[in-house]
């Protein structure tokens, strides 16, 4: 590592810490010749796969693009940031494990609906409503019913506001 302030290629490392996330080693260093003191950030680099978009062209994986996708679907949803976070990071895993050098858009997406899935219901819908290509209300009605008839008992639609108190009789007023 050369000083970036005498330029000398002899720099020590003094002190060395894993971040957080632990997907990053902070390393306090010393130069040799100067004396000065800096500190460097290793990540490890790994090679995501291309995307392959549905008219063909092929461009790098940007996680930014998928970050994007996250919250536009949950533009207002109670989903906690650090939720959000694992999410995109569930989703990049998943990529890094085909071991593909190349990988079609579709299957990124599904990945997207798998993890907006599991977050929040409302999400998933709006995402599958543009992934999918929604054309009228059918389209949404069939991916609501699939929803409800796929999730685990005593997870389906929240009751109506009220509708456990006790209702009026009808024709008599309070």
């Amino acid at each position: 590592m050369h000083c970036p302030f005498c330029q000398h290629e002899d720099t020590r490392v003094i002190d060395s810490r894993v971040s957080d996330d632990g997907a990053t080693i902070r390393r306090r260093r010393e130069c040799a010749a100067c004396g000065e003191r800096f500190s460097t950030l290793e990540t490890i680099e790994l090679k995501l796969p291309n995307i392959i978009k549905s008219d063909g062209r092929r461009e790098p994986f940007d996680a930014r693009k998928l970050r994007h996708s996250f919250d536009r679907a949950l533009h207002k949803r109670p989903v906690a940031e650090e939720q959000v976070e694992a999410a995109v990071r569930a989703v990049v895993h998943r990529l890094r494990m085909t071991a593909e050098r190349e990988v079609e858009s579709r299957r990124v997406g599904e990945f997207v609906m798998a993890e907006l899935r599991r977050l929040d219901h409302i999400a998933y819908v709006r995402f599958a409503s543009v992934y999918r290509a929604f054309q009228d209300v059918a389209d949404f009605r069939e991916e609501l019913d699939r929803l409800e008839r796929e999730l685990p008992p005593g997870e389906g639609q929240l009751p109506l506001l009220g509708e456990d108190e006790p209702r009026p009789e009808k024709g008599r007023r309070r």
